[in-house]
């Protein structure tokens, strides 16, 4: 799987769509909280809007239990209409891995699409992946046979630290754009 480090893609060519930017209460008031609770595991996290517009995943990640893994998801409300070649996000890590999530559908489990970004310890960088790179894969492991991720599909955005990358995590999110 591809692991992203940088971005080229201009955020101000015509044809982007603002998906989340934080700078509303209720652009962070979507996402919810998925982590290995529900499957016995005791790691923890949070999700808030900063006052500088930006919103904050953070917690602790712990094997304890079977577990491994913190998520935060959010439903996108309305389909969207265009086809998009991808996504941009721009955060500021702690130089864990990410992984960058879609659903096609709004159910709580089942297959996703999903592309790795390596974060830079305290430093802002952007990210643009394109559709084509989000792999298929149900609960870590690839899937194969299924169709390519179009963006008039996308119903749920997530963000998920896995991975064996135990401790504590925060990675801040300024926005996410398709373009």
């Amino acid at each position: 799987m591809k692991i992203f480090l940088f971005s080229l893609v201009s955020l101000f060519l015509s044809g982007n769509i603002m998906l989340f930017d934080f700078s509303m209460p209720a652009s962070a008031e979507k996402w919810n909280i998925v982590n290995d609770s529900v499957m016995g595991g005791i790691s923890t996290s949070t999700f808030k809007l900063n006052q500088d517009s930006t919103a904050t995943f953070s917690g602790n990640v712990s094997a304890d239990n079977n577990g491994g893994f913190a998520s935060v998801r959010a439903s996108i409300s309305n389909k969207v209409n265009s086809d998009f070649d991808g996504v941009t996000i721009r955060v500021k890590g702690d130089g864990n891995i990410y992984s960058l999530r879609f659903r096609t559908d709004r159910n709580f489990d089942g297959m996703s699409y999903q592309a790795k970004i390596k974060t830079i310890k305290d430093q802002w960088t952007e990210f643009s992946i394109p559709f084509s790179d989000f792999m298929p894969t149900f609960r870590g492991r690839m899937l194969y046979n299924k169709p390519a991720l179009e963006s008039k599909d996308i119903r749920q955005i997530g963000i998920l630290i896995a991975d064996y990358q135990l401790g504590s995590f925060e990675i801040d999110v300024d926005w996410i754009k398709f373009y």
